[in-house]
């Protein structure tokens, strides 16, 4: 946001609003209150709804190019394919991957995202949701764990089932996502899991819904194929009940955080990599095979014992199946040079792959 956010933009969009009245200067609150991060660099600003991304496009079209490595929102169309045949080599090496996983986020037309939701809103998003997962069957039957309803000890299982923070971070808090003005936690679920813990939806958080599937091991394929068909079947379910997901050919899947539009697909695994990681090389090696580092426990954390969150820097102008595929032969090489240096040998630093042409 702010290396993109010219005082003359600014002056031209800052008495503008959408029809829900979500605003520029409520856009950019984020970024305001959380001028950097220390492990990545953060997007800084949000969408209220849908219509954010066409009234202030003079903003978020450059920083959606900048932050989707030269991906132009005027000119290019997104592709979806969830189409899990198509994927090879997703069984990794055990003694390295921990654990396997892939999320996305889907937003429900005609409702506004969390930053700008009303508690009605956000009712209905529950509703809407709840009511879909209800339908589902086989192995993607569960059951929904209302945040309101729960123990802090219940809260802290699921917290450890779905690999996620307890703490809400400043940027969700400055975002309005994470509301503290009588709103918490109205509506709010840790998550909707099924009964083997491995499909899951997270609701009413940074988005509407955050859908997951997951696992101990490596078996991506696996992940990836429950994934496909889980989300599939919930869109199949919201669609019967008159609902849809906010979707256009040019931006993909609308999600709160121009860091997600697109397949809003994160594909990562957990990975032991003690030697690489003290490499002066890994951050060039993840650089140009256009994959990104966490902490095990998001975002926000470090990593510790060598044990790193893997998982692909694009979301937008490549498929779900490209991403999960290019995740899979990075992991794959990154242990490629685990092993190399387990034995005293050399690693080289991969081609970069190519930027998007404007």
């Amino acid at each position: 946001m702010a290396s993109n956010l010219t005082p003359a933009i600014y002056a031209r969009l800052c008495d503008k609003a959408t029809p829900n009245g979500w605003t520029l200067d409520q856009c950019i609150q984020t970024g305001v209150d959380n001028p950097g991060h220390p492990f990545i660099k953060t997007v800084g600003i949000v969408a209220g709804d849908e219509e954010t991304y066409e009234v202030f496009a003079d903003l978020f079209d450059p920083v959606i190019q900048e932050r989707h490595n030269g991906y132009n929102p005027r000119t290019m169309k997104h592709v979806t394919d969830l189409d899990c045949t198509k994927i090879k080599f997703g069984q990794f090496d055990e003694r390295y991957v921990l654990s396997s996983r892939v999320r996305t986020g889907r937003s429900i037309r005609g409702l506004s995202l969390p930053p700008a939701c009303t508690r009605a809103e956000r009712r209905e998003v529950e509703k809407v949701a709840v009511d879909a997962l209800s339908g589902l069957t086989g192995d993607l039957a569960g059951r929904y764990y209302r945040l309101s309803e729960m123990t802090e000890s219940e809260q802290q299982q699921l917290i450890d089932v779905s690999q996620r923070s307890s703490r809400a971070a400043p940027r969700l808090l400055s975002a309005a996502v994470i509301h503290v003005d009588g709103h918490w936690p109205i509506s709010r679920s840790i998550s909707w899991h099924n009964h083997q813990k491995t499909f899951l939806i997270w609701i009413n958080e940074e988005d509407h819904t955050r859908v997951i599937s997951m696992e101990k091991g490596g078996n991506m394929k696996r992940v990836f194929e429950r994934f496909c068909r889980g989300l599939k079947e919930v869109e199949r379910l919201i669609q019967e009940r008159g609902w849809e997901f906010m979707w256009n050919e040019r931006l993909g899947y609308i999600l709160t955080c121009p860091s997600n539009l697109g397949t809003g697909l994160r594909a990562g695994v957990h990975i032991k990599l003690p030697l690489l990681s003290k490499d002066s090389r890994f951050p060039k090696i993840l650089e140009n095979l256009r994959l990104q580092k966490r902490g095990t426990g998001g975002v926000d954390t470090a990593a510790k014992g060598g044990v790193f969150d893997i998982s692909n820097l694009d979301r937008l102008g490549k498929s779900e199946v490209e991403l999960v595929q290019l995740v899979i032969d990075g992991v794959n090489y990154l242990i490629d040079c685990e092993r190399r240096l387990e034995k005293g040998q050399d690693i080289r630093i991969p081609s970069p792959l190519p930027q998007f042409r404007h």
